[in-house]
């Protein structure tokens, strides 16, 4: 029952927080604190990157044909190979049995459904790793915090629907039902590319309580003492060669999702990032990516004191794969490690001091979140082939 009552609060919540950082867009207000806002209701919200390109993709199911003949972006059919199915599978499913529901606004639908899911799996994962009394407090907070979340929950985005995976996979790990774990990691990897990180993370945290013993004994013999029940696990990088197969058949490559355009964002050696002259930086003021890196890595170190090692295992992959990511968005790009180090500083985040600094953050989080829908949108001229 305790269970229940948290998934209506964070419901409630979810919505609450997104129709007030809608509002000033329905209302069509010139602007806000200063802030100047487009006037086009909420197309603004609808077109921000890159929910129209998965439209498009929910619309052609990258059918190159479709795509060159319906869509006016200068984009090549490729390119949208980079835009994994999942997210779009559910708009299209949403669209076609809701009547009156467009493409548009099943996206939308689609992102506040799982915003809210991702807000109680990361609840029911705190319950499990022993942090009940503090559950519901870090769940609300996960809803603003970062700001580029509540960002990501309130137009049409995939990365709810990958944290709603990513975390129910995880919670199913800790509880070691390797089924369930494999399953929903599948599903992530169908969603975004960063999901075989899930699926390494995994070996680590299968291979770490054993590591020990192997320098007292040979190799087979502990391989032989590794739990190889986990073996469902395995369903995540086989949805990756399926996905990329069905690739292979659809754009005559298998690694069609390389050549999509300046979609990769990994660049060597790391910390790329720093480099104005990168494609996806374009600027010098970055200061606060080194404290992206700082709460990143502390997190981790926090996980590994707390003995939590399935978490830190995972938080441990992705940080480094971030230190490889070439793009001024990377606070989108760290999402999947928000979870993780809120359970890392969870003493600090549950403190009365830090309730008072959240008090404060309100209107920076809103203001930015503002700022940012209205000046992340995708130019649309025509929005017929979209609808």
């Amino acid at each position: 029952m305790r269970h229940y009552k948290a998934f209506i609060i964070l419901a409630l919540a979810s919505l609450l927080t997104t129709l007030i950082l809608w509002l000033p867009f329905i209302l069509r207000l010139p602007q806000i604190w200063g802030i100047p806002l487009r006037q086009d209701g909420m197309a603004a919200v609808v077109a921000n990157y890159d929910g129209p390109y998965y439209i498009v993709v929910a619309k052609t199911l990258y059918n190159p044909q479709q795509i060159e003949s319906n869509f006016s972006f200068p984009l090549s059919p490729i390119y949208y190979s980079a835009h994994y199915p999942l997210f779009p599978l559910l708009i299209r499913g949403i669209a076609t049995i809701t009547p009156r529901a467009n493409y548009p606004y099943a996206m939308i639908a689609v992102t506040l459904f799982t915003a809210i899911l991702a807000a109680w799996v990361f609840y029911l994962l705190l319950n499990q790793v022993g942090l009940k009394r503090s559950s519901l407090w870090l769940s609300l907070l996960f809803l603003v915090l970062p700001a580029r979340f509540m960002v990501a929950r309130s137009i049409g985005s995939p990365e709810p629907l990958f944290l709603l995976l990513m975390l129910s996979s995880l919670l199913f790990f800790e509880k070691k039902n390797y089924w369930l774990a494999g399953i929903f990691g599948a599903l992530a990897q169908a969603t975004k590319p960063p999901a075989v990180l899930l699926f390494i993370s995994y070996i680590f945290a299968v291979a770490i309580p054993y590591w020990g013993e192997l320098a007292q004994t040979n190799a087979a013999n502990w391989l032989k003492k590794v739990p190889w029940r986990t073996y469902p696990l395995i369903l995540i990088p086989l949805t990756l060669v399926g996905l990329w197969t069905f690739y292979g058949y659809t754009y005559g490559s298998f690694l069609a999702y390389f050549q999509s355009g300046d979609n990769i964002h990994l660049q060597f050696p790391p910390f790329q990032i720093f480099n104005p002259s990168q494609t996806w930086v374009g600027t010098f003021w970055l200061e606060e990516i080194v404290w992206v890196y700082a709460f990143g890595a502390m997190g981790i170190f926090y996980l590994i004191k707390q003995k939590q090692t399935t978490l830190a295992s995972f938080a441990a992959v992705f940080f480094l794969a971030t230190l490889f990511v070439s793009h001024r968005d990377l606070a989108r790009y760290s999402l999947p490690l928000v979870p993780m180090v809120f359970i890392g500083f969870n003493k600090v985040l549950t403190s009365r001091e830090f309730r008072w600094v959240m008090a404060l953050l309100i209107i920076p989080i809103y203001l930015f979140a503002i700022a940012f829908i209205t000046n992340n949108v995708t130019p649309i001229s025509d929005w017929t082939p979209l609808l």
